[in-house]
């Protein structure tokens, strides 16, 4: 049937209706007295959001795009970093840093496992010197479906009390408590098509006084990603450059909706799907990939050994219309990953767990009793 497709993937994210239908408004311009309004409000609740009173600027990029801005605006050639690297996305930040010019130094986890805070405390209490000028770190690591432990990570960091802790909360903002201001964070990367519940292509990078510091001495070369210029338009409820007004005026719509939903019930929103998730996906006998106490609440990556996860994708996409996602580099072919993140309710994870059961048996695997995965998920559910 045509126009079912369900997105269970970790972004795009499904959009809820009265979103799209803010997109699909006529444009308006961006320099009009009618668009700094929506501006100035889309800002206040990126500040609730982010539980911050500090600068939260709006660039048109994806969240790479947003992480990019992140190092280039606070470090200079040269800088020594810390980056932890767990999957993909700490793999890319560290691609990225090297891009730059920075003195790269990794702290590793296996994929599928958390980056150990002592590692990083173990560095930062070696750095004497105060060489290291940036921590930088995923919070929740969507290519294997850990979340990272940043509240003990950052704490070391403060410890160490010269670096900025960076971090790329795509994935978790929106879907996990990032009390910004509270952990004392410094640069906080995140994108719209995550927990935003908005199509692609709006980066947002929360910035503390303790980086506005460092941007005055940074020598990276910056231009369009400058966020000295943001802020400074922000201040006027404008932008530096012709932003993409729709999907503003779409921000504006799914900001009011998680305000109506309150922060508390996204947070407790989204553990219990992922608690229902994988409780699911063990009663159906299918291990988990992230180990329990480090799975995402925005992602659970599943690693089948028994039945191939590339055709549990294909029946899945083919039989039912709804998507889940592959893993990654060396991954693909070993997982597949259940998002539930955004706009997606009880109901989606329990007609996703339906959907798999059917799958498993049309693909032959034995290893559990039909209906498990459900009765599992709705207990957790209840």
């Amino acid at each position: 049937m045509d126009n079912k497709l369900m997105l269970m993937i970790p972004g795009p994210t499904p959009v809820p209706e009265n979103v799209l239908l803010a997109l699909a408004k006529h444009p308006i311009g961006h320099r009009s007295g009618e668009f700094s309004k929506i501006q100035a409000e889309v800002t206040a609740n990126l500040k609730w959001l982010h539980q911050t009173q500090n600068d939260v600027l709006l660039l048109t990029v994806s969240g790479t795009g947003a992480m990019e801005a992140g190092i280039i605006n606070f470090l200079s050639p040269g800088d020594r970093v810390l980056v932890g690297c767990n999957g993909k996305f700490g793999d890319r930040w560290a691609e990225l840093a090297v891009a730059f010019g920075l003195n790269v130094d990794k702290v590793t986890a296996e994929w599928g496992q958390p980056l150990n805070p002592a590692d990083f405390q173990a560095k930062l209490a070696a750095d004497t010197a105060k060489e290291i000028k940036a921590v930088i770190i995923t919070h929740s690591e969507t290519s294997t479906g850990v979340i990272n432990d940043l509240a003990a990570i950052n704490q070391h960091v403060k410890a160490h009390g010269e670096a900025l802790i960076i971090v790329d909360t795509v994935t978790s903002l929106g879907a996990v408590n990032v009390p910004v201001d509270a952990w004392g964070l410094d640069v906080v990367a995140s994108g719209s098509q995550k927990g935003y519940m908005i199509p692609p292509g709006l980066g947002f990078v929360a910035v503390s006084a303790k980086a506005w510091e460092a941007y005055k001495t940074a020598k990276l070369p910056r231009f369009y990603l400058d966020l000295g210029k943001y802020r400074k338009d922000a201040a006027k409820n404008t932008t530096p450059f012709t932003p993409p007004v729709n999907l503003i005026v779409a921000l504006q719509a799914a900001l009011q909706m998680m305000q109506a939903e309150g922060l508390e019930g996204i947070f407790s929103r989204h553990l219990r799907l992922m608690k229902a998730t994988r409780d699911a996906i063990t009663a159906l006998g299918l291990p988990l990939f992230a180990p329990e106490g480090a799975g995402s609440p925005a992602i659970t990556a599943v690693a089948p050994t028994t039945v191939d996860a590339e055709q549990i994708r294909s029946v899945m996409k083919k039989q039912f219309d709804i998507v889940l996602a592959g893993g990654q580099d060396h991954l693909k072919g070993k997982i597949f990953r259940i998002g539930h993140l955004g706009f997606v309710s009880d109901r989606d994870v329990l007609t996703a767990i339906a959907a798999l059961e059917a799958t498993l048996l049309q693909l032959g695997y034995q290893g559990f009793t039909p209906g498990a995965g459900i009765a599992a998920a709705a207990k957790a559910l209840l």
